[in-house]
């Protein structure tokens, strides 16, 4: 069994500090975190403290490809002649990072109108993605579910991130952003690559609920999994529930995801109107799964939404 060393990097995103992990006997580093001198000084000093140095790590795993996780994995793999392993859904949004970011904006824009989202909020999305210091490429091994890297597994757990993978070994699971321990992931503005992300999100909670009872996520510190589990499926049932009685209490006869989300979480500017529009988009979408509201006939762009029964069933399988 390899011990797990967990270092603090700092500079996290609007999610917390990021926490990078060590398997010092497996020369393994997880998430080294977000692309910062800041970060780098205490990753460095977290291997150390590891009893290694970073020429000491031999594969560097990245559960997915956001910034504040993947932003020193390219730094690291050179420096240390390491491997770098993503899931084949993300690894070309780090291993090629140029040309993948420049497709993302793009699809970020046309899902962002499709949701509603007004031009001003959609340019302060753009123009706030700055690019990162990471190379334009970088070599980076794809994964896919099953594969085992230095006794480490990769668990694909899309939501998300359509690439989210969850480590597993040794008893314990690296969550990456798959669970955290004060608030739930964003699910529909974190990726905008996938279609039904909430049914995609809980199903991959099922994967991982009964793989360890303790997990490392990628924001704070250990996570009892079952229990963390089922507090999120409520979290998303209660959700679920407040975007129909948005679609309910709607002056018009529809509404679009921007629309359902201004009146959860009130006004939002910056990426928070991307993390925000999606999050309701994804409760809709799954809600239309289920029969329970409708896209209007011929809903284009933006898409609107109508509730499609008189009133909310009580407690509701979402994943059904």
């Amino acid at each position: 069994m390899s011990d797990t060393i967990r270092i603090d990097v700092g500079d996290g995103s609007p999610e917390g500090a990021n926490s990078a992990y060590v398997l010092p006997d497996r020369g393994v580093l997880i998430d080294p975190g977000p692309p910062t001198e800041r970060a780098w000084s205490s990753l460095q000093a977290g291997i150390t403290r590891a009893g290694l140095s970073v020429t000491d790590i031999e594969h560097v795993l990245v559960t997915h490809w956001h910034i504040d996780h993947a932003g020193l994995s390219c730094r690291v793999a050179e420096r240390a002649s390491a491997a770098l392993h993503v899931h084949r859904a993300d690894c070309p949004l780090v291993g090629d990072y140029a040309n993948a970011r420049e497709r993302r904006l793009e699809r970020d824009e046309r899902t962002l109108e499709r949701w509603g989202v007004p031009e001003a909020r959609r340019t302060q999305v753009r123009d706030g993605d700055s690019p990162s210091p990471l190379p334009d490429s970088f070599p980076a091994e794809p994964h896919v579910d099953g594969d085992v890297v230095a006794g480490v597994e990769f668990v694909h757990t899309p939501g998300h991130t359509a690439g989210h993978a969850s480590l597993r070994a040794d008893g314990i699971v690296y969550l990456g952003d798959l669970l955290l321990p004060t608030y739930t992931p964003n699910v529909g503005g974190s990726d905008t690559r996938l279609s039904d992300p909430l049914a995609k999100y809980l199903s991959s909670l099922d994967r991982v609920e009964n793989a360890a009872e303790r997990g490392y996520p990628g924001h704070g510190t250990t996570i009892d999994v079952p229990a963390a589990c089922e507090e999120v499926r409520d979290h998303h049932r209660e959700r679920a529930q407040a975007c129909f009685r948005a679609l309910e209490t709607a002056q018009s006869t529809a509404s679009t995801p921007w629309a359902v989300a201004r009146e959860l979480f009130g006004e939002m500017s910056g990426v928070h109107a991307k993390f925000g529009a999606g999050e309701a988009a994804a409760h809709l979408e799954r809600l239309a799964a289920l029969n329970l509201v409708r896209p209007l006939e011929g809903a284009g762009t933006p898409v609107e939404y109508a509730p499609a029964v008189e009133s909310y069933p009580g407690e509701i399988d979402l994943t059904a």
